[in-house]
């Protein structure tokens, strides 16, 4: 991935933060068939290993854990905020008519390999950290323990744990920090007035962390 210093994000608190909120990545690995990519809510542990742990599950009729050998090298991609930005949204563009159109986006990049755990403990642990997290905004979360032990005990057999020991994380965030701030912060508004609320916020901070840094 191309990174220019300026769109560069390497605050290891920071890209935790995006994989938490953004946790469906897409794995991409080499299979026999050549290049694939399947898309997986992930748990990331950050605190795991050098650069931490993702851990995720696909279908026991999935090939992926069958075809990828112990250590295959795996990329997941986690994409968070992101949208198109108009010219027209930048105050200058309308005195000098220097402005193109541009997306903005944030990403990371979570380099590792991967290791298949065909193991009912580590899966039953593993969606109940999945369904803890994930269901906790509701008025009344769901919990394993809400359906019978055989079903649950079935549907456990029906999944295949994997697990990625990271080496790298590689994040971009592509924000308009190369754009004078009266011409971020215009996009950021028009962004915001179309119903991109995360990306504008996101914007707006990265002129607040450019100036503190």
């Amino acid at each position: 991935m191309y990174i220019p210093p300026h769109f560069s994000e390497t605050r290891p608190a920071e890209l935790a933060r995006l994989i938490a909120q953004h946790p469906l990545g897409a794995l991409v690995t080499q299979r026999p068939q050549g290049l694939d990519a399947e898309h997986l809510p992930f748990v990331f542990d950050a605190h795991a290993g050098a650069c931490g742990r993702l851990t995720a599950h696909v279908a026991r009729a999935n090939p992926l854990w069958q075809e990828c050998a112990p250590g295959t090298p795996a990329l997941v991609i986690f994409r968070a905020a992101e949208g198109y930005v108009s010219p027209g949204w930048y105050p200058s563009k309308h005195e000098a008519h220097r402005q193109v159109p541009t997306w903005n986006y944030e990403v990371v990049h979570a380099h590792g390999r991967l290791t298949i755990r065909d193991d009912e403990r580590f899966v039953r642990a593993l969606v109940g950290r999945l369904t803890k997290r994930h269901e906790a905004a509701q008025p009344q979360p769901w919990k394993m323990a809400d359906s019978a032990p055989e079903f649950i005990d079935e549907l456990l057999g029906a999944i295949v744990g994997i697990e990625i020991e990271v080496s790298a994380l590689v994040g971009k965030r592509k924000l308009g920090q190369n754009k004078a701030p009266r011409d971020r912060l215009g996009a950021a508004e028009a962004l915001a007035a179309q119903g991109n609320a995360a990306l504008a916020q996101a914007m707006r901070a990265a002129g607040l962390s450019s100036t503190s840094s």
